[in-house]
């Protein structure tokens, strides 16, 4: 059995639950430690059992209640070396655990497999974590690289970026550059990138998946789910269960 949920995920916070009957890790702490227990508490979930804080890349949506986390746990923060100097992450250097993309990190029963995407930070990475079952954290992805798609294809459970609606990006209010980095290669996956690469990849054995990283501005769950289910109704037979995440509350505790 896993226990998975997104505590947080949006331009304001990230920050994933992975766990087994016996130990948990987090994939990015976006929010506040605070935030972090309160929303545990809510969905009946322990912190004793969180074993490691694993970070995507340095910004601050991805790390900011991971020093206080760390520290109050007494637990490791892993992460590649370019992500842990160009990041206040922690204050106390001891708990940092270095990590290499491509190379799994064991955590009890849990195994990380870490992999390299772009995006424009240090060097940044996500995380299938595997259990019983695969569950795929992946956000903060200019685009669906080979990496992306292999880790798409092999999960059961699967939490992807759709950020953006094009149209509504193009016609909001940021500036020019902006809107160019947004929609690029180092940038973020659009609904329709998002989907495409699910069309495209995904298995059959893909169960659930949960739309994350929406921007407040250029999308709406409403936007990007019809954007899903307009795509996904390609395939045949394709039965995983669409949600979307939430900036302000977590989702529920899926059991898979």
């Amino acid at each position: 059995m896993m226990e998975v949920t997104a505590l947080a995920s949006g331009s304001s916070g990230n920050c994933f639950y992975v766990g087994n009957n016996n130990e948990a890790v987090l994939v990015d702490a976006g929010i506040s430690a605070k935030q972090v227990y309160n929303r545990m508490e809510e969905l009946g979930l322990d912190p004793g059992k969180l074993r490691g804080i694993f970070i995507t890349h340095e910004h601050s949506d991805h790390i900011r209640g991971a020093d206080v986390l760390a520290r109050q746990l007494k637990i490791p923060i892993y992460a590649t070396k370019k992500t842990l100097q160009n990041g206040m992450i922690c204050s106390e250097k001891s708990l940092f655990r270095t990590i290499i993309a491509g190379k799994d990190i064991k955590i009890g029963r849990l195994s990380v497999e870490s992999f390299s995407k772009s995006h424009k930070a240090a060097d940044p990475v996500s995380y299938t974590i595997v259990g019983n079952k695969r569950v795929a954290v992946i956000t903060d992805a200019g685009y669906a690289c080979k990496n992306i798609q292999e880790h798409i294809s092999n999960a059961h459970f699967l939490f992807i970026e759709s950020n953006h609606d094009d149209k509504m990006l193009e016609r909001g209010p940021y500036p020019a550059y902006l809107k160019r980095w947004i929609s690029g290669d180092t940038g973020h996956l659009s609904n329709r990138q998002a989907a495409l690469s699910v069309l495209e990849c995904a298995s059959a054995e893909l169960q659930n998946m949960v739309l994350s990283h929406l921007s407040q501005t250029n999308n709406s769950p409403e936007v990007a789910l019809e954007t899903f289910h307009s795509l996904l109704k390609e395939r045949t037979g394709f039965r995983a269960k669409i949600d979307v995440s939430d900036r302000e509350r977590p989702t529920p505790l899926y059991v898979i």
